[in-house]
């Protein structure tokens, strides 16, 4: 079986080339190589080519045959390592919070531990008729939410 650890050797020249990150990789038993990649600049089609030519040109297909995908994350992926999260600060995320419930707002930060969240939500105030909006910041620990993916707005 090909290993992650070779499949990450052979690619990378390029992932440091052109400053891309792996967000996934997976290889099944029957040898199915599935690598997901982003960039803070985004990925060309070029970049998914020259790093499938890194692991096709340098496998051998007489010793192990092999099935070979390679992608960029698109926006319908939930969002999986922290580099996603700070390409993509200012945008709306949505997310499921610890308790279940799903939540949506603007990410605001993140780093190695944790991300936050900017929710406005209105709450009734006393004294007052009309509901008022409340703007707050939610931080969140990274395996405190089940999946965070960004809600597309056309």
């Amino acid at each position: 079986m090909i290993s992650k650890e070779k499949v990450l050797q052979l690619i990378a020249n390029t992932l440091e080339e052109k400053n891309i990150f792996v967000v996934s990789l997976s290889i099944s038993p029957a040898n199915s190589i599935r690598l997901f990649v982003d960039s803070m600049e985004g990925v060309k089609i070029e970049d998914c080519v020259r790093l499938s030519r890194d692991i096709e040109h340098n496998l051998d297909r007489e010793a192990e045959d092999f099935e070979l995908e390679v992608s960029s994350a698109g926006l319908d992926m939930p969002l999986q390592v922290k580099q996603q999260y700070l390409k993509n600060i200012g945008r709306e995320v949505e997310f499921f919070d610890k308790d279940g419930k799903k939540c949506q707002g603007s990410l605001v930060a993140a780093n190695d531990t944790h991300f936050s969240v900017e929710q406005t939500r209105k709450v009734t105030v006393e004294g007052k008729k009309k509901k008022q909006l409340l703007v707050e910041t939610v931080h969140l620990a990274y395996d405190e939410v089940s999946k965070v993916k960004i809600v597309i707005k056309f």
